[in-house]
């Protein structure tokens, strides 16, 4: 039967690595950070906007009441604007993105669209030539000083720069309740060692150490035990291309994420990440590693006060470090309406626009003159930490890695639920790095 699986495994890899995406015109999706030639800019103007301008994001249910207060800010300053707030549901945007694309390529792009800084922005939409270059915004609004130097990067290649941040968040997170955690005679753990150690003294309680959802919730924690395995210098090594992933601490990534799933509950698949965190406020799982949009949901959503309705703690092996990544809108070409989409994203780009928005989104402000009296505890720490940790990128959150190589990366995960074998999936991932132009 293991001979059979692996084979499966193998067959299923290379029909994955020779049958890729077409998208467009005929040629392959693009991959790397390769910038266009010759990038063509926004047309400022002093035209008054008005019109319909749709917003296409995957903020919808318990994410949608940051966004509700960011689009009230732009109602107020542009009244002649009618906003169509097209939401796809669907956490880290996996609905969405299949969406756009389908859009994009067939010549009906939104006015603007939410994509995450990085390579999610720059490996797919700004190598395929599809975006303009927001960089006589930028200077306009004065935000070359405004947003930090290293998210500018992200932000920008060498030809522009090609969208407004409108937040940082935080992925390497752990979330519990601590009144639950007195109750079981626990204490959050510092490395997945420890993690190891408490998991079946919880588990003997009936209680589930850590909740988990659907699939892109699983990379979402790999990236965190890939961190804690790593360390920083490694981590980053490895999306540099510096380190195969076929290197021997890769493997042990995958061996000690095989550990920690084996503390995780059963119908992960079925659930959504708010329903994986509920577990958490439930008493029903001691643990939960998810991004700070979960610190908005159970502050906004749920009404719980931070630090005793919910206590956080960095993922375990990570304290010190920020897992990162930052949302952001852009400006497609041959959008209907490109005044209001510059309206838009100057809202989105504005202080009263991000101070709107954050404080019920669970992120912070990706500005450097916010005003924290606008914050909650949460908030302010993670403020704090971003200032002091070391800032690495995040995989599910496209910041570290392009779309092509997410996706496969998808497929390599569920191969590897299927069969648990770490090697293979070193293999695999090492197979899809050179596929989509990851390695050195």
């Amino acid at each position: 039967m293991n001979k059979l699986r692996n084979v499966s495994f193998v067959l299923v890899l290379i029909l994955l690595l020779s049958v890729l995406p077409i998208f467009a015109e005929g040629q392959q999706e693009p991959v790397g950070p390769a910038a266009p030639k010759a990038a063509e800019q926004v047309v400022l103007t002093n035209n008054i906007p008005k019109g319909d301008l749709e917003i296409f994001s995957w903020w919808a249910g318990d994410e949608g009441p940051a966004l509700a207060a960011l689009i009230r800010v732009f109602e107020a300053k542009y009244p002649r604007v009618n906003v169509i707030n097209a939401t796809v549901t669907g956490g880290s945007g996996v609905n969405a993105k299949a969406v756009l694309k389908t859009r994009m390529l067939g010549g009906d792009p939104p006015e603007s669209f939410q994509v995450h800084a990085g390579q999610e922005l720059i490996g797919t939409w700004v190598t395929a030539e599809r975006m303009l270059d927001l960089t006589p915004l930028f200077e306009r609004e004065g935000w070359m000083d405004v947003f930090p130097e290293d998210l500018l990067k992200l932000l920008g290649t060498d030809a522009g720069i090609w969208s407004v941040p409108v937040n940082i968040h935080r992925s390497n997170v752990l979330w519990y309740v601590p009144k639950h955690l007195k109750d079981w005679g626990v204490e959050a753990p510092s490395s997945w060692a420890e993690f190891l150690v408490i998991a079946p003294k919880i588990q003997a309680k009936g209680v589930v150490p850590l909740s988990l959802a659907t699939t892109w919730t699983v990379n979402h924690l790999w990236e965190s035990v890939a961190l804690g395995v790593l360390g920083d210098d490694a981590y980053e090594a490895l999306w540099a291309g510096d380190i195969p992933w076929t290197d021997a601490r890769v493997v042990e990534v995958w061996e000690t994420f095989d550990k920690v799933l084996e503390y995780t509950n059963n119908d992960a698949a079925s659930l959504s990440w708010q329903q994986a965190t509920d577990m958490v406020v439930n008493g029903q799982a001691a643990f939960n590693i998810m991004g700070d949009w979960a610190a908005g949901y159970m502050s906004t959503t749920l009404g719980l006060e931070p630090g005793s309705g919910y206590g956080w703690a960095a993922s375990p092996g990570t304290d010190g470090s920020f897992i990162f990544l930052a949302d952001s809108f852009g400006l497609p070409k041959g959008c209907e309406n490109p005044d209001a989409a510059i309206a838009w994203l100057t809202v989105c780009g504005s202080k009263e626009g991000a101070d709107a928005f954050n404080p019920l989104k669970g992120s912070i402000s990706a500005r450097k003159d916010s005003d924290m009296s606008l914050y909650n505890v949460y908030s302010k720490s993670a403020a704090q930490d971003f200032q002091q940790n070391r800032i690495v990128g995040s995989l599910a959150h496209g910041v570290v890695a392009n779309e092509g190589f997410m996706n496969d990366f998808s497929t390599v995960m569920e191969m590897f639920l299927s069969s648990r074998n770490a090697q293979q999936a070193a293999n695999a991932c090492q197979a899809i790095a050179i596929q989509n132009g990851m390695t050195r």
